[in-house]
């Protein structure tokens, strides 16, 4: 209710406000990082061999790329959703 309010009245904290509460954004952003981080350095080959689950690896190369678009588009559309509400 107090976001609604200091939107209105042009109050610059209901930006900052607004983008820590939504959990849409949040997701988007870590899932993406996280999926970047797999797709772009050798991190998670590196675990899972260190932990025996080399075998594991064959599907990584089907699942990140998508994973990463995915998080990717959810990020776009929690920012999309969240510009539009501050209109």
């Amino acid at each position: 209710m107090q976001d609604r309010f200091r939107r209105r009245n042009g109050d610059p904290r209901a930006k900052g406000e607004a983008m820590a509460t939504d959990p849409v954004l949040k997701i988007g952003v870590i899932g993406a990082g996280v999926a970047a981080l797999c797709c772009f350095t050798p991190l998670l080959v590196i675990a899972l061999g260190a932990l025996g689950l080399g075998a594991a690896m064959v599907w990584l190369d089907v699942v990140l790329p998508p994973m990463l678009a995915f998080f990717l588009l959810l990020t776009g559309y929690a920012l999309w959703r969240r510009r539009k509400s501050l209109r």
